[in-house]
């Protein structure tokens, strides 16, 4: 049986009204985490627990150091995956990266061509969030140029759109 005693019904909504404060107290908790500057994408929960402890906002989500760690854990997750998401997002508006990128970084010209597409991600932002993973920024870089070799060049425009005669 459950913890609820069946002589006390539940109002109606009572259930939503707890989820509600559940979700409240979490959009609160992750605010607290994107507010604190010292959080990164390699952050360790003991060493932000140290930072945020005192506000309450923290003691507000949960008496559970364990639920805390695991919200951190999440939101550190989804911080990384939308970092990476972005990441790539930019990789495919760069005008300098094309089917024939990889081949020009085995060439000669391979140093300026690596330093031209560096100059691009480090004028953007989202070039910049993967700073504390460089080794997964270089294979995501890495990965999408062997696939636009792979791929060969992008078709002409008027392969997509018949042209209006």
């Amino acid at each position: 049986s459950s913890g609820i005693n069946a002589e006390w019904p539940l109002r109606p909504g009572f259930l939503e009204h707890i989820d509600n404060l559940s979700n409240k107290r979490k959009r609160s908790f992750k605010r607290l985490l994107d507010e604190c500057e010292h959080v990164t994408l390699t952050s360790t929960w003991k060493e932000i627990r140290r930072k945020i402890k005192h506000d309450p906002r923290f003691s507000k989500f949960s008496e559970d150091d364990k639920e805390r760690e695991a919200e951190f854990s999440r939101h550190i997750k989804d911080r990384v995956s939308l970092a990476k998401s972005d990441f790539k997002q930019l990789l495919k508006e760069i005008k300098c990266v094309s089917h024939k990128s990889k081949e020009i970084l085995r060439g000669p010209n391979g140093d300026s061509h690596m330093r031209e597409i560096r100059q691009f991600l480090t004028n953007d932002k989202r070039g910049l969030v993967l700073d504390d993973l460089p080794e997964e920024r270089d294979r995501i870089l890495d990965d999408y140029l062997a696939e636009l070799e792979k791929f060969g060049p992008p078709p002409p425009p008027t392969a997509t759109r018949p042209s209006k005669r």
